[in-house]
């Protein structure tokens, strides 16, 4: 009995100095520290296909990769083949070595080192040379103090995750995405056995130029097999599978796809100083392939036109993700600097902003679709665009102002935009870096600005998103923004509606599309870009061509160039996606009108064209037709009656009313107007405020004139106004006294003798008259 209490206390004893020596070894000995490890980034698509896997700082492959993402098979492979008893052990296994030293010392065997899967840990952690004697001392040592801190499930995951797998790959991440293509957790029972015997002799078992299988990784993992096969058993079909040849994927040959839009990603990271181990990205890898591909074509066609490079942008506007980027036409192309990222490079986008222009003046009530708008030689202030084409088109609806991309119109609506105007509308819109108001003036509205791919597809999936601005997605993971409003859905559906007139750029009948293509072109001054963006379905596709040094081409032309690329996309689109329409439904405050196609006002029973209009009560402009009159005619002097009242003696005969400048217009293009009859016979019986009053155009507004005396007999000052084409003198004063007269399309010139301001008045032979103030500084 005092022999069994003196045992008892002693393993007491015994026990309390372990526990001691254990609490004490904690508090003193260092936890190793196994997260300071180097890791790669893994870009998935939004399909969890590879997109790219990047080198970690120190120039490895390496995933960091949970023990519960890793297959039970490689598991079990693993401690089959290194270290069977791994979780009865502390660190170290005295019979492993004990063996592993009598082989190789006393019978000259193979070497065996008998390290456990802890032992080999704390040689690669610590990079321990476990050759010498003194070097496996400190190797056991070290997986004693990694025993005393970690779970065991801890250091079997930080084994997987150091072990190597051939030349820079280490971690059963790195090696299973680069060998197999996929993640350990999908790893089949031989793919699990080769990479559990790989770490044995990572170095010479695997071709690295074929990525064939040597013969001494397949006869080690054949023999592990059969082990697996004693402890854990397998059928016929299982053992098949083992006699199949296979190769490994080299590193050489990962994917290395959609490489700028990859870039921004990792910059975006770095600016927020964190680094993802993993992205999921809003990427579709298979429209992303059909986008490289067409691009690749369309340059290699062109070549012989100078077009060499290319960029485009797909964003699926249902959740604003980019579902497909191209930065360059060939990334790896020093010729084009094809490493630059073209979606994100700020450019000129000519008259793709137009849209913008024409949606805000209807949601101020400037135009409905079928307004009147002018196309004629026009000044603003000091500013005088003119057309790409060198010509002027005459009166246009407001639809076929936007479609055939006319300037002067652009410029004139622009001129009209407030609260807000043209460049606050692109500041709300987050369009970055952008100078101050002043140093676009009115050009904007003809790419004076500056927009990156990105920005323009932000701002056509406002469009799409019936005028709610989204922030652009590409991580899975960033939740949709819910956006602010910078246009009513009644001006987006009408303006989309206008681009729905646009013609297709290539063959393809309109008939055939399965939905609506809501598309602009763009060309920047002098040939450097060339644009073509719209709404496709559900999704935005923005196409640039141009070149990153800046340099011009005559081949930069929207339509010509950048729009049958664009059309390219369309048509694989439509043949892979399933698209709808995005503008079908018509809001509840639009409505349609009959218009007199001439004027775009109200039809009366003497319009001769006309036709119907979108329109938004209590906004949209209204008013009744005014360029048919009627007017009565005595048959006998073939002059208007001035009374015009009805008779058998009289007729009653429609005139066309337009401007002096649009019938110079019509002039020019062979297509004079019928005048309208003279009413002087009768004019003090006319009421005056019949017809248009006269617009003046010079002298400018906002302008001040600055004259030098010594050359005041050359420098005079224009009058000139647009008139009513009832119209056949205008009278010109200054501040009242009467300067001289001019024929309704002629000038007259004013020689100022003082400087000043002046108010400069123009009356047509009607009572009609308009005026403006003028500033004039003489000079010595």
């Amino acid at each position: 009995m005092q022999r069994l209490k003196r045992l008892l206390g002693n393993i007491f004893i015994l026990t309390a100095v372990v526990v001691l020596a254990f609490i004490l070894l904690k508090l003193t000995i260092p936890r190793p520290d196994f997260s300071n490890q180097f890791y790669s980034t893994v870009f998935y698509d939004k399909n969890g296909k590879l997109l790219r896997l990047t080198l970690s700082k120190d120039g490895y492959y390496r995933v960091h990769t949970p023990l519960n993402e890793i297959s039970k098979d490689l598991i079990d492979g693993v401690l089959l083949h290194e270290d069977r008893w791994f979780y009865r052990h502390f660190g170290f296994n005295p019979i492993s070595l004990i063996r592993g030293g009598w082989i190789t010392y006393i019978k000259n065997g193979n070497k065996q080192g008998g390290s456990t899967i802890t032992m080999q840990l704390a040689r690669m952690h610590w990079k321990l040379n476990t050759r010498l004697v003194g070097g496996k001392l400190m190797q056991i040592l070290r997986a004693v103090q990694i025993e005393l801190f970690y779970s065991k499930d801890e250091i079997l995951e930080a084994y997987l995750n150091y072990a190597p797998y051939g030349r820079n790959i280490e971690g059963i991440g790195a090696a299973s995405l680069i060998y197999f293509d996929k993640t350990p957790d999908k790893l089949t029972l031989p793919e699990s056995l080769t990479l559990a015997v790989l770490p044995q002799s990572p170095s010479y078992r695997i071709d690295k130029n074929s990525g064939y299988v040597g013969e001494k990784l397949i006869k080690a993992r054949n023999e592990l097999f059969e082990k697996w096969r004693g402890v854990y058993g397998a059928d016929e079909l299982t053992s098949a599978l083992f006699t199949l040849p296979f190769t490994l994927r080299q590193p050489e040959n990962l994917p290395f796809r959609a490489p700028h839009f990859i870039e921004q990603l990792l910059k975006d990271d770095f600016n927020a100083g964190v680094v993802s181990l993993k992205v999921d990205t809003t990427l579709d890898l298979k429209l992303q392939t059909m986008l490289e591909t067409h691009i690749r074509s369309y340059v290699g066609r062109n070549l012989n036109r100078g077009i060499s490079n290319a960029a485009a942008l797909l964003v699926d506007t249902r959740d604003m993700s980019v579902a497909a980027a191209v930065g360059s036409a060939d990334y790896f192309n020093d010729d084009i600097s094809g490493q630059i990222n073209g979606f994100n490079i700020k450019r000129s986008p000519g008259s793709t902003l137009k849209p913008f222009i024409y949606a805000l003046a209807v949601e101020q009530g400037i135009i409905h679709p079928q307004s009147i708008l002018k196309d004629v030689p026009t000044s603003f202030s000091s500013y005088s665009p003119e057309n790409f084409d060198n010509r002027f088109a005459g009166p246009l609806s407001a639809v076929e102002a936007l479609i055939r991309s006319r300037n002067i119109p652009a410029v004139y609506l622009n001129s009209r935009l407030k609260n807000p105007n043209f460049y606050t509308f692109l500041k709300k819109a987050g369009i970055s870096r952008m100078a101050g108001e002043n140093h676009y003036g009115l050009a904007l509205a003809l790419g004076g600005g500056e927009v990156t791919i990105l920005e323009e597809a932000k701002l056509y999936a406002m469009l799409s998103s019936g005028g709610t601005m989204r922030e652009i997605r590409m991580r899975k993971e960033q939740p949709a923004s819910e956006g602010i409003r910078l246009l009513g859905k009644e001006a987006v559906f009408i303006t989309l509606d206008m681009l729905s007139n646009m013609p297709r750029a290539d063959s393809v009948a309109a008939e055939t599309q399965k939905v609506p293509i809501y598309w602009k072109t763009g060309t920047s001054w002098g040939f450097r870009d060339a644009w073509s963006s719209g709404i496709v379905g559900q999704y935005v596709l923005i196409v640039w061509l141009g070149n990153f040094d800046n340099s011009g081409n005559p081949a930069f032309i929207g339509a010509n160039s950048a729009a049958p690329l664009f059309f390219n996309i369309v048509n694989s689109l439509q043949a892979s996606e399933k698209l709808y329409d995005v503008n079908k439904i018509i809001p509840e405050n639009v409505k349609k009108v009959d218009v007199c196609l001439s004027s775009g006002d109200l039809a009366t029973v003497w319009c001769k064209r006309k036709g119907k209009s979108w329109f938004i009560p209590g906004v949209s402009p209204i008013r009744v037709d005014t360029v048919y009159r009627p007017v009565v005619i005595d048959k006998k002097t073939n002059l208007p009656v001035c009374s015009g009242k009805k008779s058998a003696d009289t007729k009653v005969e429609v005139y066309e009313y337009y401007s002096s400048d649009i019938l110079d217009i019509f002039k020019r293009a062979g297509l004079p107007k019928r005048e309208p009859p003279s009413m002087k016979h009768c004019r003090q019986n006319l009421d005056l405020n019949i017809g248009i009053n006269p617009s003046i155009t010079s002298p400018l507004k906002n302008t001040v004139y600055t004259m030098q005396q010594s050359k005041k007999e050359k420098e005079r000052i224009m009058f000139s106004a647009v008139a009513d084409a009832d119209v056949k003198t205008l009278y010109w004063f200054v501040d009242d006294e009467y300067i001289g007269s001019s024929e309704r399309s002629k000038s007259i010139f004013w020689l100022p003798d003082k400087s000043g301001r002046f108010e400069i008045r123009a009356i047509d032979d009607h009572g009609r008259f308009d005026k403006r103030i003028v500033q004039v500084a003489v000079i010595k």
